[in-house]
């Protein structure tokens, strides 16, 4: 039998599927070896506005401005994020506390600023302020591409994650930005 996206991987004949969860679990293990930036992915939703924690994040085109960010299905604001705009605000080391507001740990409310298409968090290390482009559908998670319509940065080391942890991604003292 050949699986398929939405089907997941069928269990095999007489292997109860809780037998199966190691599996996922070193999956999911093998996953977090890969370093990721942690980012903030912010809207208006149709009765507030939202945050939502995400790691999975990257750029697409340059021409047009294109990012992609997956958001899981089981987050509770999943749903109010189809066809709005948003922002992806990408975490400086320092903003752990941040990460962890939205992640499902409220703390102290953060500072918001008022983006020209959609809300974005004060003293990020950068943002992308994006149009919706597209969405698709990536299993337990929806994809949503935004056309970038504002977007800068600053210097600092970058939020990172990795192996279960947050860590620090150090800034590079040699950057090419005026070389470009």
């Amino acid at each position: 039998m050949i699986a398929t996206p939405n089907q997941g991987v069928p269990a095999p004949a007489g292997i109860p599927p809780k037998v199966l969860r190691p599996r996922e679990h070193h999956f999911r293990g093998s996953l977090g070896r890969f370093a990721t930036g942690v980012a903030i992915v912010t809207f208006d939703g149709v009765t507030k506005r939202h945050g939502i924690t995400v790691n999975s994040f990257t750029s697409v085109s340059m021409e047009p401005p294109l990012v992609l960010v997956g958001i899981a299905r089981s987050t509770k604001a999943h749903d109010e994020l189809e066809g709005r705009p948003f922002t992806v605000n990408i975490l400086g080391a320092e903003q752990r506390a941040l990460a962890m507001h939205f992640a499902g740990k409220p703390s102290d409310e953060p500072v918001w600023v008022e983006g020209g298409v959609a809300p974005r968090l004060s003293n990020v290390l950068a943002f992308f302020e994006c149009k919706p482009w597209a969405a698709y559908d990536g299993g337990d998670h929806t994809l949503y591409l935004g056309e970038v319509v504002d977007f800068n940065y600053r210097s600092g080391d970058a939020l990172g994650f990795a192996n279960s942890s947050f860590t620090t991604i150090p800034e590079s003292r040699l950057g090419i930005e005026e070389l470009l």
